[in-house]
């Protein structure tokens, strides 16, 4: 989780997530992701509880979850197709934006070239269930293998779309709202949103409107393998952020 190239994973995580209409309506109807002043505070708020997940103590863990499942269960959304209003606690759409995380970062990892054996692979998956545990989910009620998610995303793919309402994220990448010291790295954006687009599988792409071929596949793959290779050039002290090092240190003691 410590591998600079995994912020392309977190990014291709959210689209992954925006495929399903309840979990991306109820983003909609209940935050500002899509105001131009707020949606970069929203990122931040979403980028801390995924930090405060992966390295946090138990308590902060424990502290973080509560908070996320107080809020959940005080909203809810209504579907437009339908009329029917549901809690954003919806454990279908949990689930799947459960599974569009893991699915995410650890395709990232592995076509960039980080190295996990199959057996570490559906170790991966199965340590994330205790993720779904902080989110309010059963924790068997996730896949705990490689096997198992890639059968749960074909199960899901009948009900997943773009929903019209929302604006399309590489179009949004162009005018994101960065914040002032973070202005130079605004040119790196819309590549950085459409390389995570071309790390989605082929149908995934096409939901979204967006060619979908094997050369692109093959040029993610490629991009992911180069910048990769790249960071790992750069000392360890710099390339990790100190909540990496430090887990690293306590791993390797």
């Amino acid at each position: 989780m410590g591998e600079p190239i995994l912020l392309v994973g977190g990014f291709r995580a959210l689209l992954m997530q925006g495929l399903h209409p309840r979990a991306m309506r109820g983003v909609l109807q209940n935050s500002a992701l899509m105001d131009p002043g707020e949606s970069w505070s929203r990122f931040m708020r979403t980028t801390e509880f995924v930090r405060v997940r992966t390295y946090g103590t138990r308590a902060e863990v424990e502290r973080a979850g509560r908070r996320v499942r107080k809020i959940h269960s005080t909203l809810s959304a209504v579907d437009p197709d339908t009329g029917v209003r549901f809690a954003l606690d919806d454990p279908a759409a949990l689930r799947w934006v459960h599974v569009g995380e893991v699915d995410s970062y650890l395709s990232v990892a592995r076509r960039a070239g980080v190295r996990l054996s199959d057996a570490e692979a559906d170790t991966f998956v199965l340590e994330w269930r205790r993720a779904a545990e902080v989110v309010g989910l059963a924790p068997d009620s996730v896949p705990g293998s490689v096997g198992e998610l890639r059968d749960y995303i074909a199960g899901e793919r009948a009900g997943l779309r773009f929903v019209p309402e929302a604006s399309h994220p590489l179009l949004m990448s162009f005018t994101a709202p960065l914040p002032l010291r973070l202005t130079p790295l605004r040119p790196v954006l819309p590549a950085l949103t459409m390389l995570a687009f071309a790390t989605l599988p082929r149908w995934a792409r096409r939901l979204y409107g967006l060619p979908a071929t094997p050369v692109g596949d093959l040029w993610a793959t490629a991009t992911l393998r180069t910048l990769h290779t790249g960071l790992g050039l750069v000392p360890a002290d710099v390339r990790y952020a100190p909540d990496a090092r430090r887990a690293r240190k306590l791993m390797a003691a």
